[in-house]
């Protein structure tokens, strides 16, 4: 179990605060507005240890616990929910390797990762497959020369542009049933035959590049091969995917507090009728449902986020993060515009960035829908008539 000394916490936690005062907030219009790369705050995020955040100081990281690194998702997350995703997704990717890697995997891979020299993240999506994982078309084929030649295409890849290698989910057998026993799980870093197609524009999310990545007879080496056995691949995605959706409820809770924040301030400075909006009764109905949503969702995940610091297994409570921070994101967001009147649907303000990032929460790490199934076969399971 991951541990950190409350003393070193605090001047963590005031370090990022420093650090999103200082250069994330005068800047995020800048580039947020124009879909921009935000390469500085990218150097800066190394010197922060960032991308090294969960990954084990034996590797070069900070080995935060999950409660430590989801507080730090959610404060950046209040002020711009991007960028956390260049971090995020490269963190799904070093977590695959320090779990399920080989020793020499590790030893070659994780320092790299944890400086930020190597960046990139998860490659599990295709056009014609997304939450369904076990209906991926492509194909890892052995070529003889113990290697293997991989050919399809993936697609909605956050840092496929900018990054640099990606665990990437193949079928190495594609008779196998149950499918998901012919799956398994590559580290595939850019080359000859690994082509990037075009990016994804999208509503919000930007800057953090979403892109499509194409393999025509990339081919690889076999020690490539995440824990050099095949058919792994399934079991080692979902082994990551509830602290992928720990750290999307984490940017839902900061996209949550950010609009609470954003709508308190703007409440006590708008008079109408010779007061400040919010003594008006109708204000004060939303700023209330607002701060409750928000203290929920920080609660159910710091508490998904301490069951999977203990080693326990917290796909449930992790679900239930997921889908109640999301959703909390999505209605605050929206009732802080509706606060902020004219000016909410203004560039000029922050909220209508907030607007635009939260729809994403509720999409990203597997649907709410999908969550709420999960959610509700494990709560049955659990408690099971016997």
């Amino acid at each position: 179990m991951k541990t950190i000394e409350k003393a070193d916490e605090a001047q963590l936690f005031a370090t990022i605060d420093r650090w999103i005062d200082r250069e994330v907030a005068p800047r995020v219009k800048e580039f947020d507005h124009a879909d921009k790369w935000p390469a500085e705050i990218v150097e800066q995020m190394k010197e922060l240890g960032l991308f090294g955040a969960t990954i084990s100081p034996e590797y070069g990281g900070l080995g935060l616990p999950a409660t430590t690194y989801a507080e730090i998702v959610m404060r950046v997350s209040s002020v711009w929910m991007a960028i956390t995703g260049i971090f995020n997704s490269h963190l799904m990717l070093a977590l695959a390797v320090e779990k399920f890697g080989t020793p020499r995997q590790k030893e070659r891979w994780l320092p790299k990762f944890a400086s930020g020299e190597i960046r990139g993240g998860l490659a599990l999506t295709e056009p014609d497959a997304g939450t369904d994982l076990q209906s991926i078309r492509m194909v890892a084929r052995r070529d003889g020369n113990d290697g293997y030649v991989i050919n399809g295409t993936k697609t909605w890849i956050s840092n496929g542009i900018e990054g640099h290698c990606f665990a990437m989910l193949v079928k190495t057998d594609p008779q196998a049933n149950p499918r998901h026993t012919g799956m398994s799980l590559f580290i595939t870093p850019k080359g000859p035959g690994f082509k990037v197609g075009r990016k994804l524009e999208k509503l919000g999310y930007k800057s953090i590049d979403s892109g499509e990545l194409v393999f025509e007879d990339y081919r690889i080496p076999a020690d490539h091969l995440i824990g050099e056995v095949e058919g792994q691949g399934f079991a080692q995605v979902a082994g990551g995917l509830e602290l992928g959706r720990i750290n999307v409820a984490s940017r839902g809770v900061g996209i949550a507090e950010g609009a609470l924040r954003l709508a308190t301030s703007y409440a006590q400075t708008r008079r109408t009728f010779g007061k400040p909006i919010c003594e008006h009764q109708a204000i004060q109905l939303k700023l209330g449902e607002m701060a409750t949503r928000a203290r929920a969702a920080r609660l159910l995940t710091l508490d998904a986020a301490a069951i999977f610091d203990r080693g326990e297994r917290c796909d449930m409570e992790a679900g239930m993060a997921k889908y109640f921070s999301s959703e909390a994101a999505l209605e605050n967001s929206i009732e802080s515009m509706r606060i902020h009147g004219a000016y909410g649907y203004s560039k000029e303000y922050d909220i209508e960035r907030l607007y635009r990032d939260a729809p994403l929460t509720c999409i990203g790490e597997g649907t709410n829908e999908m969550q709420r199934i999960i959610i509700a076969k494990q709560w049955v399971k659990r408690n099971a008539i016997t």
